[in-house]
Protein backbone atom coordinates (compact mmCIF):
# COMPACT_ATOMS: atom_id res chain seq x y z
CA UNK A 1 0.00 0.00 0.00
CA UNK A 2 1.14 3.52 -0.75
CA UNK A 3 0.05 7.00 0.34
CA UNK A 4 -0.03 9.54 -2.45
CA UNK A 5 -1.07 13.18 -2.84
CA UNK A 6 -3.99 13.45 -5.27
CA UNK A 7 -2.58 16.61 -6.84
CA UNK A 8 0.79 14.95 -7.48
CA UNK A 9 -0.53 11.72 -9.00
CA UNK A 10 -0.53 10.98 -12.72
CA UNK A 11 -3.93 9.28 -12.82
CA UNK A 12 -6.26 11.97 -11.42
CA UNK A 13 -9.20 11.01 -13.65
CA UNK A 14 -9.01 7.40 -12.44
CA UNK A 15 -8.75 8.46 -8.80
CA UNK A 16 -11.65 10.90 -9.24
CA UNK A 17 -13.86 8.11 -10.57
CA UNK A 18 -12.96 5.99 -7.55
CA UNK A 19 -13.82 8.79 -5.11
CA UNK A 20 -17.15 9.29 -6.88
CA UNK A 21 -17.89 5.55 -6.54
CA UNK A 22 -17.65 5.66 -2.73
CA UNK A 23 -20.90 4.84 -0.93
CA UNK A 24 -20.88 8.07 1.10
CA UNK A 25 -22.55 11.39 0.27
CA UNK A 26 -19.55 13.39 1.50
CA UNK A 27 -17.36 11.60 -1.06
CA UNK A 28 -19.67 12.82 -3.83
CA UNK A 29 -19.40 16.33 -2.35
CA UNK A 30 -15.60 16.03 -2.37
CA UNK A 31 -15.73 14.76 -5.96
CA UNK A 32 -17.76 17.84 -6.97
CA UNK A 33 -15.28 20.15 -5.22
CA UNK A 34 -12.36 18.50 -7.02
CA UNK A 35 -14.08 18.58 -10.43
CA UNK A 36 -14.99 22.25 -10.04
CA UNK A 37 -11.41 23.03 -8.98
CA UNK A 38 -12.55 24.61 -5.68
CA UNK A 39 -10.45 22.42 -3.38
CA UNK A 40 -7.87 25.05 -2.43
CA UNK A 41 -10.47 27.83 -2.34
CA UNK A 42 -12.56 25.88 0.17
CA UNK A 43 -9.88 24.27 2.31
CA UNK A 44 -6.83 26.53 2.00
CA UNK A 45 -3.75 26.76 -0.19
CA UNK A 46 -1.69 24.36 1.93
CA UNK A 47 -4.36 21.62 1.97
CA UNK A 48 -3.82 18.16 0.50
CA UNK A 49 -5.93 15.16 -0.40
CA UNK A 50 -4.22 11.97 0.74
CA UNK A 51 -4.97 8.69 -1.02
CA UNK A 52 -4.08 5.25 0.31
CA UNK A 53 -3.74 2.99 -2.70
CA UNK A 54 -3.27 -0.70 -3.34
CA UNK A 55 -1.91 -0.75 -6.88
CA UNK A 56 -4.51 1.03 -8.97
CA UNK A 57 -7.22 0.51 -6.32
CA UNK A 58 -8.18 3.33 -3.99
CA UNK A 59 -8.35 1.96 -0.46
CA UNK A 60 -8.94 5.03 1.68
CA UNK A 61 -8.70 8.81 1.53
CA UNK A 62 -8.73 11.91 3.71
CA UNK A 63 -7.86 15.58 3.57
CA UNK A 64 -5.35 17.50 5.62
CA UNK A 65 -6.71 21.01 5.40
CA UNK A 66 -6.33 24.47 6.83
CA UNK A 67 -10.13 24.80 7.00
CA UNK A 68 -12.95 22.32 7.35
CA UNK A 69 -16.67 22.49 8.03
CA UNK A 70 -16.22 24.39 11.31
CA UNK A 71 -16.13 28.01 10.28
CA UNK A 72 -15.12 30.52 11.41
CA UNK A 73 -12.44 29.19 13.73
CA UNK A 74 -8.78 29.74 14.44
CA UNK A 75 -8.25 25.99 14.89
CA UNK A 76 -6.04 24.45 12.23
CA UNK A 77 -5.16 22.03 10.61
CA UNK A 78 -8.06 19.62 10.13
CA UNK A 79 -8.27 16.05 8.94
CA UNK A 80 -11.49 15.48 7.03
CA UNK A 81 -13.35 13.39 4.49
CA UNK A 82 -11.99 10.24 6.14
CA UNK A 83 -13.27 7.26 4.17
CA UNK A 84 -12.28 3.63 3.64
CA UNK A 85 -13.88 1.42 1.02
CA UNK A 86 -15.92 -1.43 2.55
CA UNK A 87 -13.62 -4.28 1.47
CA UNK A 88 -10.71 -2.67 3.37
CA UNK A 89 -12.54 -1.72 6.57
CA UNK A 90 -11.31 -3.15 9.85
CA UNK A 91 -7.68 -3.13 8.68
CA UNK A 92 -6.81 0.31 10.11
CA UNK A 93 -6.33 1.80 6.65
CA UNK A 94 -7.76 5.15 7.74
CA UNK A 95 -5.36 4.97 10.66
CA UNK A 96 -2.42 4.88 8.25
CA UNK A 97 -3.67 8.05 6.58
CA UNK A 98 -4.36 9.79 9.88
CA UNK A 99 -0.89 8.88 11.16
CA UNK A 100 0.61 10.30 7.97
CA UNK A 101 -1.49 13.47 8.30
CA UNK A 102 -0.28 13.83 11.90
CA UNK A 103 3.34 13.54 10.74
CA UNK A 104 2.82 16.20 8.08
CA UNK A 105 1.05 18.54 10.51
CA UNK A 106 3.86 18.08 13.06
CA UNK A 107 6.46 18.85 10.36
CA UNK A 108 4.53 22.03 9.57
CA UNK A 109 4.96 23.09 13.20
CA UNK A 110 1.44 22.45 14.48
CA UNK A 111 0.80 21.29 18.03
CA UNK A 112 -2.65 19.80 17.40
CA UNK A 113 -4.65 18.20 14.61
CA UNK A 114 -8.44 18.56 14.64
CA UNK A 115 -11.38 16.62 13.27
CA UNK A 116 -15.09 17.35 13.25
CA UNK A 117 -17.49 14.43 13.15
CA UNK A 118 -20.84 13.14 14.26
CA UNK A 119 -19.22 9.85 15.35
CA UNK A 120 -18.49 8.92 18.94
CA UNK A 121 -15.84 6.33 19.70
CA UNK A 122 -14.30 6.23 16.23
CA UNK A 123 -11.38 8.66 16.30
CA UNK A 124 -10.32 8.11 19.91
CA UNK A 125 -8.40 5.00 18.81
CA UNK A 126 -6.28 7.32 16.63
CA UNK A 127 -5.33 9.59 19.54
CA UNK A 128 -8.12 12.18 19.27
CA UNK A 129 -9.86 13.49 22.36
CA UNK A 130 -13.25 15.14 22.42
CA UNK A 131 -13.02 18.92 22.91
CA UNK A 132 -16.47 20.42 22.38
CA UNK A 133 -19.43 20.70 20.06
CA UNK A 134 -19.21 23.44 17.43
CA UNK A 135 -21.44 24.76 14.64
CA UNK A 136 -20.67 23.82 11.06
CA UNK A 137 -20.97 26.09 8.04
CA UNK A 138 -24.32 24.43 7.30
CA UNK A 139 -25.62 25.26 10.79
CA UNK A 140 -25.44 21.71 12.13
CA UNK A 141 -23.57 20.74 15.27
CA UNK A 142 -20.44 18.60 15.04
CA UNK A 143 -18.26 17.01 17.68
CA UNK A 144 -14.75 18.48 17.55
CA UNK A 145 -11.78 16.35 18.56
CA UNK A 146 -8.11 17.23 18.90
CA UNK A 147 -4.99 15.08 18.77
CA UNK A 148 -1.84 16.42 20.36
CA UNK A 149 1.08 16.09 17.98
Amino acid sequence: MQIIDFYKCDDKAHRLSQIKAADWSAAVFLYDILCSKRFYEMFGDMSILLLLTDGDRLVSFCTLAQHDEIYPTTLTPWVGFVYTFPEYRGKRCAGQLIAYAKTLARQQGHEYLYISTDHTGLYEKYGFEYMTDMKTISGDTARVYAARL
